[in-house]
Order: C-alpha cells, then sequence, then structure tokens
C-alpha cells in the first residue's frame, strides 16, 4: 500500500478535509512566493531606467490608468505596493505555517488515542504477546513521529508548487539558461537521493529497533527495582542502558549529520551557478545594465528555490527516517480488533459451559471437553496443580478468552460478541498479582478520578480499612504508592477486594488471590470474602484447601479436564 493510501487510513474524514484545504493554501503560497519575486525584475528595470513607462506598453497602461503625474511617483508608488505585497506574503506565511503546525500535531491526539483503542480492543491472547514498554512506545513516540511525518509531507508539497512556478518564470524569461539549470539541480538531487537519502532510509529503520530496546530495559528495570536493589545489579542493567541509548544517540548525530549535507552541497553549487549566470550574461552581452534586471531575478530566484530544494529533500530524508515509525503504527492500526457490545443479558439463574475447548497453539489442547455449571449464588472452587488449566478455564467463564469449540451460556443466552461486555460488568475480579497504581485510596478503588466517596467508605468498612486509613490524615485520599509500595501485602489485597466489590458485582471471582499472603491472614481475609459475598456467585481458584471451605461446589481440573466434581453441603 503507497503512503498516500496509509495517510488516507490513518486519518479521518476531517483530517482528510483539512489536509486538502492545506494543499490548495499551499498552492495560494507558492503563487505568492513567485509573484514576491517575478515583481523585483520590473521594479529594478523602471528603478534604474524610468523611460521604461514610456516604452513597456504594460507599464504605459499602469501610468495612464492611474494618472501618475511623473514617473517618480510611479516608481514610489510600485515601491510601496511591493513593500505591502511583502508585509502580506510575510503574515500569510506565518498564518500558513500555524495552520500547518495545528493540523499536524493535533493529529497526535488522533493517532495516540486509535492507537490506545486498538490495543484495548485486542483479545487477551493476543495483547500478551505485546512487550508493554513496546505499547507505550508506540503511543508517545511513534504516533507523534507520525504527526512529524505529516509536517514533513505538507511541506514537500508546498515546496513542490513554490518551484514549479519559480520554474515557470525563468523559463519565460530564458529557457535555454533555466534547462541548463534544471539539469545541473536535477543530478544533485539524483545523488543526494541515491546516496544520503538511502543512508538516512536505514538509519531510520535502526532508531526504531535501538529505541524499542531501551524502552524494554527500561519497563524491565522499573517493574522490579525492588529485586534490583536486592540483588545489587544496577550497574549491569545501567550498562544495559547505556549501549541501547549509545545506539540510538549515534543512530540520531548520523542522521543528524547527512541531514545536513543537501543543505551544504545546494548551497556550494547554488553560488557556481549564481556566478556562472553572471559570467555568462557578462559575457553574452557586453552591455551589464541591460542584464542587471535578468541576473536580479536569477540571483532572487535561485536564493528561493535552493532552500525550497533543501527543505525538499530535507522533508523527504524526513520522512524516509520516520517512515519506519509510520509503518508501525500502521501496522498496529490494521491489527485485528474484537468488536463487542453491550446488549443486555441477564444473570438470573446459572451459568453453563458445554464442551468447551480452548488452545494457545493448534498443537497444544488447553482445555478438553469442559461441561459445568454454575448457578447463581454458587460458591465454586476449582482446584488442580499448577499448569493444568485453571486460570484458563477461569478466563473463558468471565469472557476474557474465547473458547476454540463449544458455546457458554448465560441464562440459556449464548455469551457472543454482542453481550459480552455487558456480562463482563457483572463480574468482580480479584487476580493473584494485584497491581495498584500511583494515586489515592480513592482512585485504586474506583479505578477513576471520578470517585463515589460515600460508597469508597462504605466498602472500606466491608474489607476492615476504613479505621486505617481514617487514622491516617489524608484518609481514604492517602496516596498508595506505585504498585502499593506503601502498604502491606494484606492492605493491597483488601483494596483489590474493594476494588472488586465498588460496582456491586453479581460474580465474584478470585484467581489465586491470597496465595501470596500468609495462612492466617489468608484465612482472615476469605472469612470476611465469604461474608461480603452474601448471596453473590464466588468462583475461587485456589490451591490451599483451608481457602475453599466454605464452597458448595468443587472442581478438581487435571490435563485440562474435569477430573473429579465434588459437591458439598454445609
Amino acid at each position: 500500500m503507497n503512503i498516500v493510501k496509509k495517510i488516507k487510513f490513518l486519518t479521518n474524514s476531517d483530517s482528510r478535509k483539512k489536509m486538502f484545504i492545506l494543499v490548495l493554501l499551499s498552492i495560494v503560497y507558492a503563487l505568492i512566493e513567485t509573484i514576491g519575486i517575478s515583481a523585483i525584475m520590473p521594479f529594478i528595470s523602471i528603478a534604474s531606467n524610468p523611460s521604461l513607462i514610456e516604452t513597456n506598453e504594460y507599464l504605459k497602461i499602469v501610468n495612464t490608468m492611474l494618472d501618475f503625474k511623473t514617473s517618480n511617483d510611479f516608481v514610489f508608488t510600485f515601491g510601496i505596493v511591493l513593500i505591502l505585497f511583502y508585509i502580506f506574503r510575510g503574515v500569510y506565511s506565518i498564518f500558513y505555517n500555524y495552520l500547518i503546525s495545528k493540523f499536524t500535531y493535533s493529529n497526535y491526539e488522533i493517532f495516540s488515542i486509535k492507537l490506545l483503542k486498538n490495543y484495548l480492543g485486542m483479545n487477551y491472547r493476543n495483547f500478551i504477546d505485546k512487550n508493554s514498554g513496546t505499547l507505550m512506545k508506540n503511543i508517545t513516540i511513534e504516533a507523534n513521529n507520525i504527526t512529524q511525518f505529516l509536517y514533513q509531507f505538507l511541506l514537500l508539497f508546498t515546496e513542490v508548487f513554490t518551484i514549479v512556478l519559480l520554474y515557470g518564470m525563468l523559463l519565460y524569461i530564458d529557457i535555454k539558461m533555466t534547462f541548463v539549470l534544471t539539469l545541473i539541480l536535477a543530478l544533485k538531487i539524483l545523488f543526494l537521493t541515491k546516496t544520503v537519502s538511502k543512508s538516512i532510509k536505514k538509519l531510520g529503520v535502526k532508531k526504531t529497533i535501538y529505541q524499542d530496546n531501551f524502552y524494554k530495559v527500561l519497563t524491565k528495570t522499573l517493574s522490579n527495582f525492588k529485586f534490583i536493589k536486592l540483588k545489587g545489579n544496577s550497574e549491569i542493567i545501567l550498562d544495559e542502558f547505556h549501549q541501547e541509548v549509545n545506539k540510538y544517540a549515534k543512530t540520531n548525530i548520523k542522521q543528524g549529520v547527512l541531514q545536513g549535507i543537501p543543505k551544504s552541497f545546494l548551497e556550494t553549487f547554488g553560488f557556481i551557478i549564481l556566478v556562472s549566470i553572471v559570467l555568462y550574461t557578462i559575457f553574452k552581452d557586453n552591455d551589464v545594465t541591460n542584464v542587471i534586471p535578468i541576473i536580479s531575478i536569477y540571483a532572487l530566484a535561485l536564493y528561493r528555490i535552493l532552500p525550497a530544494l533543501n527543505r525538499i529533500i530535507g522533508s523527504y530524508n524526513s520522512m524516509l527516517f520516520l517512515m519506519k515509525s509510520f509503518d508501525i503504527v500502521y501496522e498496529d492500526l490494521i491489527y485485528p480488533v474484537d468488536e463487542e457490545y453491550e446488549e443486555k443479558i441477564s444473570f438470573d439463574k446459572s451459568i453453563v459451559l458445554q464442551n468447551i475447548k480452548f488452545s494457545y497453539t493448534s498443537s497444544k489442547k488447553i482445555l478438553k471437553d469442559i461441561s459445568l455449571e454454575i448457578k447463581k449464588g454458587d460458591k465454586v472452587a476449582f482446584i488442580g496443580s499448577s499448569g493444568e488449566g485453571k486460570s484458563t478455564l477461569i478466563d473463558l467463564i468471565i469472557g476474557i478468552y474465547k473458547p476454540i469449540s463449544g458455546n457458554i451460556f448465560i441464562d440459556n443466552t449464548k455469551l457472543t460478541d454482542d453481550n459480552i461486555k455487558n456480562f463482563r460488568k457483572k463480574i468482580g475480579y480479584i487476580p493473584q498479582s494485584i497491581y495498584l497504581f500511583d494515586g489515592t485510596v480513592a482512585q485504586n478503588i474506583a479505578f477513576s478520578d471520578d470517585v463515589d466517596e460515600n460508597k469508597v467508605n462504605q466498602i472500606l468498612d466491608k474489607v476492615d480499612l476504613l479505621n486505617f486509613f481514617n487514622e491516617k490524615n489524608d484518609g481514604i485520599n492517602t496516596v498508595v504508592g506505585e504498585g502499593g509500595v506503601k502498604l502491606s501485602g494484606g492492605q493491597k489485597q483488601r483494596i483489590a477486594i474493594a476494588r472488586a466489590l465498588y460496582n456491586d458485582p453479581e460474580i465474584m471471582v478470585l484467581d489465586e488471590a491470597t496465595s501470596a499472603l500468609d495462612t492466617v491472614t489468608e484465612q482472615k481475609i476469605m472469612s470476611e470474602i465469604y461474608g461480603i459475598a452474601g448471596d453473590k456467585t464466588l468462583i475461587i481458584i485456589a490451591h490451599r484447601l483451608s481457602t475453599i471451605e466454605k464452597c458448595d461446589k468443587v472442581f478438581t481440573i487435571k490435563n485440562g479436564k474435569i477430573d473429579h466434581y465434588e459437591e458439598r453441603t454445609l
């Protein structure tokens, strides 16, 4: 797919309309630039030879229409108009650059939101194959690089239009000299694109790889801070990070040097071309006075064309350097996502699994022909050795995974993409590994900045944490630190329970949620959970039998099947 089609895919209809308007404005900008330069030659001509006002038919018509008293009045008025035009040109240039900047950088919001939406829309199996550091890099860095790509893309268009119009003017003045000039510049540009541009594109690919690597090192390091402290190997981490950052820095240095070569190259040859034009015109016509206007117009045209060519090559090289970022974002946005909806589904009777099969790969089946029923209000436990498929089964029940074959029914209604989001809202999930973000207790429980403080207080009271936080000055506004580092294991566990209870779920799921706690703390918390659960459906994965002593149904999972089922009378 070519770059235009990719841009069309990445942008929305409103952005494309704005881009089209900017292209039209770039044509106007090019016209203004051409008029500004082409107007210099007649001004210099009449300033140096006022008799042209009477001898040139076009100037004579203007002079007659405006009824100037003297030739000086004509020249003075022409000069004032030219000054005003250049002021307008400057204002238009600033306004145009503002619109380009506003358009390109406002698209960062669109790209970053699209990326996050796609990542959130992935099925869980595909998501866990991704590296979180890479995903964060794509949203923050690569999406921003796309805005830079679009900025350079629009600048390239602007400069191309300007050069086309300026060349048209030069062809009108002297076709032979302009043709020679074009040939020389074309050969130089071809040389630059085949050498410098090719190297810059390769550096762009390397830059992305090195950047990805040091993001992974950062994620690994900051997520294991305590372990690194204990192991005392921060020097190794620093060395690893230094190597990746050094590679990234060197790549950018090389790109910066290569990016500057076209400017120096073109300016040098531009000066040579300009001197050659002067020598050529003098050689062709010994009367230098007559060729001064032509020399002036070529000098001004080259003064504008050479920077324009430099910007075109610079924009082209920048686009090549950023092309890998463009491809990364594009590929992540075309990544298939699950279209899921919130069609209402009721849970008043039971959850039924019917001949469920599941596998991560075609070669190894994780679950084989699982059939079971969980009635509303049941307290159900799944036990078995590690790796037997307990957590996978739970993830299927709560709609995180989808079965390869078989069906799940909620009150005789099949669980599908149409109602899966509504069903998930009925679930309160307490995982084995609890992540608390760096915010307040209330924000962590609500998992949002929009907090119902009364509800938070009631839930904290239920999980026996309200008095603890009230003894602290900040109460529910106590900051827990990243990962809940300021709290004990039992306190984090209770906050996880409070988070699960916040939206008053119908089903509570504990995936080995208390396995990291000591036996006494676990028994106390489990007793609280059973009490809080009341008539809610409770689904538990556990290793310790003491954890499931109040469950009325126990399924033993072995080799991906239900090996044993026990129904208890409590």
